[in-house]
């Protein structure tokens, strides 16, 4: 009687993308551990199907991804919702005011808010959310941000591993030129949000992201441009 095969063994390997530090290769890797563990038939599966943020939020994000990955597949997501992403143009000088209407806007909905910008803007923002009566809490300077309130100012550096229903990412461009690896930063700020994303900048988006989002309506914001939301 012919001896049984031994079951294959799988090693299931998901991910929405890469984040800084990453390097193209993460498959090569991992078969690498498998060998060293004496699995080197090991079967790797990319697990790029998502079932709980929605698909615009997650295709928005992906237009990162042939500049940042270019060999890791884009992820797909089951889910979708018309009012989940949203771009707004603000004045020149307006960016502020603006970034403080789409926090309170959010806050209409359920679920906490996450308001990320890169790390120097902060303090402008949490001054200009504070005037428009609102109450932000800091992460890095309150202990107790993430439970304090509802609202949370976040500085793009620390925002890894951190989940949001709602996030309004202030100035995509200065994320970008805060660090080397900019747009990596800047995916991981795009896949924060769980139930909706809202984009605000009055400087030219990072060309990856910088055509035509569809949507149902355009956003105004006070003396500025319309984008499709």
């Amino acid at each position: 009687m012919p001896g049984r095969r031994p079951p294959r063994r799988r090693v299931l390997h998901g991910s929405r993308g890469p984040r800084p530090g990453d390097r193209p290769g993460g498959g090569r890797r991992l078969a690498t551990v498998l060998a060293h563990l004496g699995k080197p038939d090991g079967e790797i599966v990319e697990l790029d199907r998502g079932y709980r943020v929605p698909a615009e939020i997650v295709d928005y994000a992906a237009r990162l991804l042939p500049r940042i990955a270019p060999g890791l597949g884009v992820p797909e997501s089951v889910r979708r919702s018309a009012d989940a992403l949203r771009v707004t143009e603000a004045a020149s000088g307006r960016l502020a005011a603006s970034v403080a209407s789409a926090c309170e806007k959010a806050l209409v909905r359920e679920g906490s808010v996450g308001l990320i910008a890169a790390d120097a803007d902060v303090a402008a923002l949490h001054g200009a959310l504070a005037a428009a009566g609102l109450r932000p809490a800091v992460l890095g300077d309150d202990e107790d941000a993430m439970r304090a309130d509802r609202l949370v100012v976040v500085p793009a550096t620390l925002v890894k591993g951190l989940e949001f229903e709602t996030v309004v990412v202030a100035e995509p461009a200065n994320i970008v030129r805060a660090e080397p690896r900019g747009l990596h930063r800047l995916y991981v700020v795009l896949t924060r949000a769980v139930s909706a994303l809202h984009i605000v900048h009055s400087e030219p988006l990072p060309e990856p992201l910088d055509g035509r989002v569809t949507g149902p309506r355009p956003i105004r914001s006070p003396g500025g441009s319309a984008q499709p939301s």
